[in-house]
C-alpha cells in the first residue's frame, strides 16, 4: 500500500471505508502529497502488520481531521515524516500509539504548526535512534510532555524542538544524551 495516493495534489474527499488492509506491511507515502485532502477517516484500518508507516501523512497540508484512533502500531520501526507539514491539523489523538519497536521518528511531527497540544505520555521510545528535527516548527504547540521519554539509545536530536516558540515549559531532565552525537540547534528559534 505504498505510495497509494502519492502526489494526489487535487483530491479533496476520499472514501476507502471498504479497503482491506489486514495484510498490509507497508504504508509508507500511502498519502503523500495529497494537499488538498481535508480531512480522512482510517478507523476501519487494520494496520496490526503493518512496520512502515514513515511519510504516511507527510505534506497533508489542507488535512483539518484524522481519525486513527483505532490504529495499532505494535510492529511499525518507522514514523519518520508520518505527519510531517500537516499543517492544518489542530490536534491529534494518537494516545493509542504503541511505539515500543520504533527506531525513526525523525521529522515526526515537523511542520505541524496548527497543533496546539500532543499527548505522548504513552509514547515508549527505548528503541528510538533518531529524533532529530521530530518537533521542529510546531509553532502553535504550548503544551507538550515528553517526561517519560527514554532517550538512551538517542543518537541525533539536531533541532529537535527549533521553532517551537509558544511552548511555555519544556522538561528533558529525565533525557539520557550519553550516545547523542548530534545536537546542533536543538531549542533553536
Amino acid at each position: 500500500m505504498s505510495n497509494m495516493f502519492y502526489g494526489c495534489l487535487s483530491l479533496e474527499e476520499l472514501d476507502i471505508s471498504n479497503i482491506n488492509t489486514s495484510n498490509a506491511t507497508n504504508m509508507k507515502c500511502m498519502f503523500y502529497r495529497c494537499f488538498a485532502l481535508k480531512n480522512l477517516n482510517l478507523s476501519n484500518f487494520d494496520t496490526n502488520k503493518v512496520t512502515d508507516m514513515s511519510y504516511m501523512f507527510n505534506i497533508c497540508s489542507s488535512l483539518k481531521e484524522l481519525n486513527i484512533n483505532n490504529f495499532n502500531t505494535n510492529n511499525v520501526k518507522d514514523m519518520s515524516h508520518m505527519f510531517d507539514r500537516c499543517q492544518s491539523l489542530k490536534e491529534l489523538n494518537i494516545s493509542n500509539f504503541n511505539t515500543n519497536n520504533v527506531l525513526n521518528m525523525t521529522y515526526m511531527f515537523y511542520g505541524c504548526s496548527s497543533l496546539l497540544e500532543l499527548n505522548l505520555n504513552n509514547f515508549i521510545t527505548k528503541n528510538v535512534i533518531i529524533m532529530c528535527n521530530m518537533f521542529n516548527g510546531c509553532i502553535a504547540l504550548k503544551k507538550l510532555n515528553i517526561s517519560n521519554f527514554n532517550t538512551s539509545n538517542v543518537v541525533n536530536m539536531s533541532y529537535m524542538f527549533s521553532r517551537c516558540i509558544a511552548l511555555l515549559e519544556l522538561d528533558v531532565s529525565n533525557f539520557n544524551t550519553n550516545k547523542v552525537y548530534n545536537m546542533e540547534g536543538m531549542f533553536d528559534n
